[in-house]
């Protein structure tokens, strides 16, 4: 026996009102990650990883074991090519000579760069130790070397003759280096910031225009390290090609220690504004992060080579940086 199909009924509570699409539950925010900089923190990684002692010795063994072979290849080519032709093979042999002469002079330029650059990290320890014990004479001593080390240079001329005429009236050794600091170190200070602001606009420009894998991360590295180089020279430490990475390491490597670029797009919202930052494409907002980066990596690089210390109050502002070089773009991008 079969029961009858029909309608089925349910029994409502008549007083529970209907419900309606107001009561439905909002569709939760897509919340994208925070923006962190991935190029510049992948760059400065990559620079301040330290290299074990069994990777140094295996490098140095490599370095010893080609230049060996390469050498007494050469000299064999040398002489097989003398006894066959002397003239020819004394050609070669001068050819030999004048690059080795060339390699010489290259590691002449090497240990002079290394020897300028810690003829300014003597004179800023030097110049900390004298602040410290409030030393007359060891200031005297300080703007001496510091005045040395500015010598032939035109750009200080001014700023020295200032000094020279002014330092005998200064008694005290903190009035003496911000005498030193202000007549010597202000227009350098105002060049090396330059530096830092067109660094961290190209770093921004690139990563925002370029989508391809790894271009962004060459880009930082390239730009910081040509960064620290020219901030380098402008204070006066002109570093070679094995300087300028050493430098950039020593100034990645503190950056990455106390976390200065574990940073995201909250840098930039205290200067740009969160609403707009919001408002920008990913890719955009990722390069602004990069230069903000790039920004406090040329600070950090103007500290190490800078012979003096900032006084109180007068080191440079990452936000003011940040804002002076990068407000141009996100005026761009809104338009």
């Amino acid at each position: 026996m079969t029961k009858a199909k029909g309608p089925v009924l349910f029994d409502l509570d008549e007083d529970a009102p209907a419900p309606t699409p107001a009561d439905a539950p909002p569709v939760p925010d897509t919340v994208e990650p925070a923006l962190q900089g991935q190029a510049m923190t992948t760059a400065a990684a990559l620079a301040a990883r330290p290299v074990s002692r069994l990777a140094r010795w295996f490098w140095s063994l490599l370095v010893l074991l080609i230049t060996t072979v390469a050498s007494v290849a050469a000299w064999n080519f040398v002489t097989d090519l003398v006894t066959q032709n002397v003239y020819l093979g004394y050609a070669v042999a001068g050819l030999f000579a004048l690059f080795l002469l060339v390699v010489l002079l290259i590691v002449i330029k090497e240990l002079s760069a290394f020897a300028r650059l810690g003829r300014i990290d003597k004179i800023q320890h030097a110049s900390e130790a004298a602040l410290v014990s409030e030393d007359l004479t060891a200031a005297r001593a300080v703007v001496k070397d510091l005045t040395a080390l500015y010598a032939s240079r035109d750009d200080t001329r001014w700023g020295r003759e200032r000094l020279k005429d002014r330092e005998a009236d200064m008694f005290d050794a903190s009035a003496l280096i911000a005498l030193a600091d202000h007549e010597l170190l202000g227009p350098l200070d105002a060049a090396a910031r330059r530096e830092v602001e067109a660094a961290a606009r190209q770093v921004a420009t690139v990563t925002a225009l370029v989508p391809l894998a790894l271009a962004d991360v060459v880009a930082a590295l390239g730009s910081n390290i040509r960064m620290i180089r020219r901030i380098a020279e402008i204070y006066g430490g002109r570093s070679g090609t094995l300087g300028s990475w050493r430098l950039t390491r020593a100034v990645l490597s503190h950056l990455v220690a106390t976390g200065a670029v574990a940073v995201g797009d909250d840098m930039l919202e205290p200067i740009l504004g969160g609403s707009l930052l919001g408002k920008l494409s990913r890719r955009f907002g990722e390069g602004l992060v990069n230069g903000a980066l790039t920004a406090r990596v040329g600070v950090a690089a103007i500290e190490v080579c800078r012979p003096l210390p900032f006084a109180k109050g007068k080191r440079p502002s990452v936000r003011s940086i940040v804002k002076t070089s990068l407000s141009g773009l996100v005026t761009q991008k809104g338009r």
